[in-house]
């Protein structure tokens, strides 16, 4: 019996500021942003299935995501991306095939939104 599960527990995301990415990131995913910050540099992101955990003591302008590490799902891509548009969020590509697009938070973190 293998002692690691097939499953993946978080992501942890570099950012250089834990209160304001705390707000971003609650703000984008319609959360209260009323959790506690933890030891002074992680919060987690109240996830549905595999956690997000936002850390600033990782935080490094050589440790931010060149590419997605994960994608947040949605049921209409053209509804997420007009969403993500009203929220002045920085679009690095349009919708592709119809079923994702990627962005940047306030940090320079590349994140993807795909239809599921």
């Amino acid at each position: 019996m293998n002692p690691i599960l097939n499953q993946v527990g978080t992501v942890f995301i570099p950012v250089s500021n834990i209160e304001e990415a705390c707000k971003w990131y609650c703000d984008i995913l319609g959360l209260s942003a009323d959790g506690e910050i933890l030891f002074g540099h992680l919060y987690i992101v109240p996830m549905n299935g595999t956690g997000i955990v936002l850390d600033s003591k990782i935080y490094s302008e050589d440790n931010i995501f060149k590419t997605p590490p994960l994608h947040l799902n949605t049921n209409n891509i053209e509804q997420a991306y007009e969403y993500m548009k009203g929220k002045n969020v920085e679009l690095t590509t349009e919708i592709e095939h119809n079923q994702w697009f990627n962005f940047k938070d306030p940090d320079g973190n590349h994140l993807m939104v795909c239809k599921c």
